[in-house]
């Protein structure tokens, strides 16, 4: 039994791992925090390895919210660094133009910026999202629609910006 469950997590690893790695990259923009978040991931899928039902799922989320502590922690260290070096609390005016997508994202709500990346990052089918959020389908399109509706009028605020 213990082989075959052995067995069952290395081939899930392998056939999992590169793009659930490559997924956090795009998110973090950090080789070593990507693979420390994917590996973390499958740490906690091993450790709940009997009561999970959906491994692929489990590891996107727990991924996410990897990803979304990891934000957080960004943003406190910069706020400290701020702090430190006698900073005004306000953004410096060049990161407050900057309509990077990555920071959007990261702004929206967990109830719409789950989806969003599970979806868009993930490449997810929003049936596949619904079941991992627990959400019906018509609501995970409604929040994703909401979450585009969100990202472009901050897109266009912080482009106005530029300008």
């Amino acid at each position: 039994m213990k082989r075959s469950r052995d067995k069952a997590a290395s081939e899930l690893f392998a056939a999992l791992y590169p793009r659930l790695a490559g997924w956090c990259r795009r998110l973090v923009d950090d080789d070593e925090t990507a693979h420390e978040v994917a590996s973390e991931a499958f740490t906690r899928l091993w450790a709940r390895w009997t009561s999970v039902e959906e491994p692929r799922g489990f590891l996107y989320v727990t991924a996410a919210n990897l990803v979304r502590d990891h934000w957080r922690k960004l943003e406190r260290e910069r706020r400290a660094m701020r702090r430190a070096t006698n900073e005004v609390a306000v953004r410096p005016p060049d990161e407050q133009a900057d309509p990077s997508v990555r920071l959007l994202v990261q702004s929206l709500p967990e109830r719409l910026r789950v989806p969003i990346l599970l979806h868009y990052y993930a490449d997810m089918p929003i049936r596949e999202v619904s079941v991992l959020t627990g959400r019906k389908e018509g609501t995970v399109k409604a929040d994703l629609h909401a979450a585009r509706e969100l990202l472009r009028a901050d897109l266009r605020r912080s482009l106005d910006h530029t300008l």
